[in-house]
């Protein structure tokens, strides 16, 4: 069956204590309407940072609760469609981003999408690539802001979070509580400078529930790879738990040493940086899908 949840429902923060805005089934799909993550108060060039309320900042829509989800589950989410809106924001400034500390004041910049493409300025456009910036469930305990990523998803900046992939997330509360928003018409990976091309839009996902699947942290699939995703306060920390966690999964589903692995990943899998400019830095390591296959290791 097909939902559809306006963009009015929407949180701030994930957190079991949120009442859910919808009730849907294993294996429904949802359409999402989202705000941009300045929840549209940039609207055109007069709109400034300084003027904005800081406290409405990546809205997510939600929460969905998904029937039958029960902690130690997974709850796989099928981005099977991204439609964006025909203008986006892009941001930077003082103390904002790696490059921040070269800036003296606030910048934000609205820009035109138009046939598949962002002007960036009269010289530059770049054609759109649509993802999904926080995307996550409910953790166990306490309340996490939507700005911020952790096992629960949330605020991963994780460029392959787009349409035709999957998203596998941990389930830690009944129901998952899952929501999404911040999506970005374009956006390289690091995010460096605070913000990729910020959008409102609708995405359509299908949640299925995986029973007794547990996963430590979120898992990405697109076409062509598998990615495991970890944030920390480090971005070297971040990088050693997604290695670490694909290590799992090898030994879970393989005959093979931890020595074979790790030869194995230096060879095929690549470390990736999703974004670097959050309350904690999000990493990810990618292998191959056909090696996973080799082994029997499907979702």
């Amino acid at each position: 069956m097909m939902y559809k949840l306006s963009k009015e429902n929407h949180i701030f923060s994930f957190a079991k204590n949120n009442k859910p805005n919808i009730f849907v089934n294993d294996g429904d799909d949802v359409e999402i309407e989202t705000l941009d993550c300045f929840s549209e108060q940039i609207k055109t060039n007069d709109d400034k940072l300084e003027t904005m309320d800081w406290d409405k900042v990546n809205p997510a829509t939600g929460p969905i609760y998904v029937n039958g989800a029960k902690e130690n589950d997974a709850l796989e989410v099928t981005i099977k469609k991204i439609d964006i809106k025909d203008k986006g924001v892009v941001a930077t400034g003082k103390d904002l981003g790696v490059l921040g500390d070269m800036m003296n004041d606030l910048y934000s910049k609205v820009v035109e999408i138009n046939d598949g493409k962002v002007i960036f300025n009269k010289k530059l456009s770049f054609p759109v690539k649509p993802m999904i910036g926080v995307i996550g469930v409910a953790p166990k305990e306490g309340e996490i802001n939507c700005g911020t990523p952790g096992p629960h998803g949330g605020n991963m900046d994780t460029t392959l979070i787009g349409e035709g992939t999957k998203l596998y997330l941990p389930v830690f509360v009944d129901g998952a509580l899952f929501a999404l928003g911040d999506l970005h018409a374009v956006m390289g990976d690091g995010e460096i400078g605070v913000s990729g091309v910020e959008v409102s839009g609708t995405v359509t996902v299908g949640l299925r529930v995986l029973k007794n699947l547990k996963l430590q942290n979120p898992i990405v699939k697109t076409n062509e790879v598998t990615a495991t995703i970890a944030s920390n306060e480090s971005i070297e920390k971040a990088i050693e738990t997604s290695v670490k966690d694909m290590a799992e999964l090898f030994q879970k589903y393989t005959d093979l040493s931890i020595e074979e692995i790790s030869t194995l990943f230096s060879i095929s899998g690549n470390v990736q940086i999703s974004q670097v400019v959050d309350p904690l830095k999000t990493a990810r390591f990618s292998m191959p899908n056909w090696i996973l296959e080799a082994y029997g290791i499907i979702f």
